[in-house]
């Protein structure tokens, strides 16, 4: 069985935020006196775990869990362990984590335990008081004692740096060669306008066409067609030997390709991370024991899954294209 949208795109791949909570206060992600939800709008663990097993029934073979920082969610390898089983069934071909990295420590042994082979760990410098600024209170030697955690417990690490000009542009190339060096894949994103964060987000813009026209003056870099399901295209750098990906929402979007829904921790769904519309399942999900009402409800916001986003960011649009921050929908 799968979820067909209106354009013929198979939907296999749901993003799932667990909590909209974070111990970090990245300047570009969230503002930093973040109200956070009532725990009482949150969906209970048992109510994610059925989420993605109506999912998974139908067709989800890609399971992300995000936040906010998802392992901040207390009692979250509760549910990590419920849906791992859907992996030793095969329902399930893959469940992987997006985090910070700041309880890696904690729990990466665990996560390997469950299944978990692959994650992303997001890091945008390798300076600790450039980290502790954009971060607003991380501390970097936390965040690399947990990569080498996740790399101890034979999980492979990608990491995932937001491009910010002015910030680390420059320090990008050596962001690379450390990530390379260590084995891991390295992604580089645009910032995407979400959430109002205190800031001008067009000082913060850093096209990527930019930035690859930088790194090949230095690197020698071949498209490539891996693909991990995400929408990153990647290119292997000939000088480190290894991969690196870029996520361009804005300057090229990826729409025609999207596999992907994502949930938010309070049971909304949202069938484009650039788009307002969403639908409720919370209500149906809490309305009956069984699973029919929910899994009308998917199908309906399936068939109302739009073409693309229309993320803009330039001097006339200063302002976020959805209000909602990246830590509600789950990066």
């Amino acid at each position: 069985m799968t979820m067909i949208d209106p354009f013929g795109r198979s939907i296999d791949y749901l993003r799932v935020s667990v909590t909209d909570r974070c111990d970090f206060r990245c300047t570009y992600c969230m503002a930093e006196d973040m109200v956070f939800l009532p725990k009482k709008d949150l969906l209970s663990l048992e109510e994610l775990e059925r989420l993605c097993t109506v999912f998974i029934e139908k067709g989800v073979k890609k399971l992300r869990l995000t936040g906010g920082e998802p392992l901040v969610r207390k009692n979250v390898m509760h549910l990590v362990r419920q849906v791992s089983r859907h992996l030793e069934t095969g329902a399930l071909e893959e469940l992987t984590f997006t985090t910070n990295g700041s309880q890696l420590a904690r729990f990466a042994s665990e996560l390997a335990d469950c299944g978990v082979k692959r994650i992303n760990v997001s890091l945008d410098t390798l300076d600790p008081e450039k980290f502790r600024a954009i971060t607003r209170w991380g501390d970097l030697g936390k965040v690399i004692a947990g990569i080498d955690a996740a790399q101890a417990a034979g999980i492979k690490v990608k990491i995932n740096a937001v491009a910010l000009k002015d910030f680390n542009d420059a320090e990008i190339p050596g962001i690379m060669r450390w990530a390379h060096g260590r084995g891991m894949d390295m992604t580089v994103i645009e910032t995407m306008p979400m959430g109002d964060i205190e800031g001008d987000r067009t000082d913060q813009y850093l096209p990527l066409s930019l930035l690859r026209g930088k790194l090949e003056r230095d690197f020698t870099l071949t498209d490539i067609p891996f693909k991990t399901g995400g929408p990153a295209r990647y290119v292997t750098v000939a000088e480190t030997g290894g991969r690196l990906g870029f996520i361009t929402p804005m300057t090229h979007n990826f729409c025609e390709s999207c596999n992907r829904v994502r949930i938010t921790c309070t049971g909304t769904l949202y069938m484009c991370l650039g788009q307002d519309d969403a639908a409720d399942l919370r209500g149906p999900l809490r309305a009956s024991e069984g699973n029919e009402l929910l899994s009308r409800a998917i199908d309906e916001a399936i068939g109302r899954k739009p073409k693309g986003h229309d993320f803009v960011i330039d001097r006339r649009t200063n302002r976020p294209s959805v209000s909602r921050h990246m830590s509600v929908t789950g990066g």
